[in-house]
């Protein structure tokens, strides 16, 4: 994994199809792309053969193909697919869809979080042990 963070920005309007957000962020554990169809476009049928693959709905509706059956998605909709499942996504319009689609393949390590009491603090703990902090006062809110 590379060190640091690093940001990257969506683009519902991209000429191409698939917008490579992995390698754009230079995430290496799971797959990450953005999909941008425009209306009529459609994927291939496809199944993997390890990987999982989530699908969330940015903009416009998500129409998914799942062993041929038709099912409808719509902005903030989230579906998972096993591997071995066959689908295909379409969009029958009126709009643009654009759509987060992530992939893994192993299995996931669980919670390794660690938590800190204040930026000072040098001894990570679990995030059991350190209770969410207060909200933030009216003060430090934006208004516009």
């Amino acid at each position: 994994m590379e060190k640091g963070t690093s940001v990257t920005r969506l683009d519902h309007d991209s000429p191409e199809r698939f917008v490579g957000l992995r390698r754009a962020l230079g995430v290496s554990s799971f797959g990450m792309n953005q999909i941008v169809l425009r209306p009529g476009e459609r994927g291939r049928i496809h199944a993997h053969e390890r990987q999982e693959e989530v699908f969330v709905v940015l903009r416009g509706t998500l129409t998914i193909e799942i062993e041929g059956e038709e099912r409808d998605l719509g902005v903030d909709d989230v579906i998972r697919i096993a591997p071995e499942v066959r689908r295909r996504i379409l969009n029958r319009g009126p709009g643009i869809c654009s759509v987060l689609a992530l992939g893994g393949a192993t299995a996931h390590d669980g919670r390794d979080g660690l938590a800190y009491a204040d930026w000072d603090d040098t001894a990570p703990r679990t995030p059991q042990e350190i209770p969410l902090p207060g909200d933030l006062p009216a003060s430090e809110l934006r208004t516009a």
